[in-house]
């Protein structure tokens, strides 16, 4: 189910970015399409959810729906790649996203899997201001390769640390400000293999981890664990690394 609300209600939403993604908005769900590096990533940007959130909780990740009654955000949900797989898991799952295409497609392939996600046209901040006014929260908050297209990273990372009930969790995935990302990420995955379209990535807005680790905790969110994805090119898959240099991922908690 999918509402509609205004998404320009917030100083982190970037137009110009949310116009990127909207164009290519109906090929979400195409694996070989333009979000193909999202699909290959998915597997282990999902396991690291589930695993940490299932033993923050106290569960076995194992267990056929390990998330049940958690209510959980997806923040910059695109087209329902990770809400749907996290609702499988039990979750009560509200997507938003700033781009109306992204909340049609995604509401659409729900509706056909059978599955009852609450999908919303709204930023972050939005989402916020009526939250804190009705005095609730989520259990999770999930904030995966968002962080580096908003155009004001402390307005939005402080947005969704209040959406953060007290002792939530928020997962987040991100790159790293190096010159090994910009040499990977955008030179590489954009210029050289054309994994993702010409200027979809912005080196500057990368953010390092101290920097994300600060933005965080002034929102009340510690980061209890960090962990690098690094992508082997043999397998054409994704994995969980120590090196921070490029993609990372973050498990944080709010006191």
């Amino acid at each position: 189910m999918a509402r509609s609300a205004a998404p320009t209600k917030g100083a982190s939403v970037d137009a110009a970015e949310v116009a990127k993604l909207s164009a290519s908005a109906e090929e979400w769900w195409d694996p070989a399409g333009r979000f193909q590096p999202l699909h290959r990533l998915n597997p282990v940007r999902l396991a690291f959810i589930r695993d940490r959130v299932a033993a923050h909780a106290g569960r076995d990740p194992l267990a056929e729906r390990p998330l049940r009654g958690l209510r959980l955000l997806d923040i910059g949900c695109g087209g329902g790649l990770l809400a749907e797989p996290l609702a499988r898991l039990g979750a009560e799952v509200v997507g938003i996203d700033a781009s109306p295409a992204n909340v049609e497609v995604a509401a659409l392939h729900a509706a056909e899997s059978g599955l009852a996600i609450d999908y919303r046209l709204t930023s972050a901040e939005a989402l916020a201001e009526d939250l804190t006014a009705a005095g609730a929260g989520f259990d999770v908050v999930v904030n995966m390769e968002v962080v580096e297209h908003v155009a004001d990273a402390a307005v939005f990372l402080h947005a969704s640390a209040a959406l953060v009930r007290p002792g939530g969790a928020m997962v987040l995935a991100t790159l790293n400000r190096t010159p090994k990302a910009f040499v990977l990420a955008i030179v590489g995955a954009e210029y050289i293999l054309g994994w993702l379209p010409r200027g979809t990535h912005d080196w500057r807005r990368f953010l390092r981890p101290s920097e994300l680790a600060a933005l965080l905790r002034d929102g009340g969110v510690e980061i209890a664990e960090i962990t690098g994805v690094a992508y082997n090119p043999l397998t054409a898959a994704w994995r969980l690394a120590r090196d921070l240099d490029v993609n990372y991922m973050v498990f944080a908690v709010k006191g």
